[in-house]
């Protein structure tokens, strides 16, 4: 568990703000649907703030239209996604 922990952090986390998240199995219904998704490696849905955290491989982008799009089909409602690389800050400090 360790070595896959320290293969998360040079890799893109994304941060989706969505309202509508209020039980889990809405947050079970999204991680199914973002687990589909090649490259993604792990997912936490945070329903008290309504914050969808994704990390996913090196290299994989994930489009905010089609972010928005997922939410929407799942019947939440796609505020904002902000996007960091953990590695990238640590090399402008």
């Amino acid at each position: 568990m360790f070595l896959s922990f320290g293969a998360f952090a040079a890799n893109t986390q994304y941060l989706m703000r969505v309202d509508g998240l209020a039980c889990p199995y809405c947050a079970y219904g999204i991680e199914k649907k973002l687990s589909a998704i090649d490259g993604v490696q792990a997912i936490d849905v945070d329903l008290n703030t309504g914050i969808v955290q994704v990390d996913v491989a090196d290299g994989v982008v994930l489009e905010e239209t089609a972010m928005q799009q997922l939410f929407r089909d799942a019947g939440f409602t796609f505020r904002s996604m902000k996007i960091s690389n953990p590695e990238q800050a640590k090399n402008q400090e």
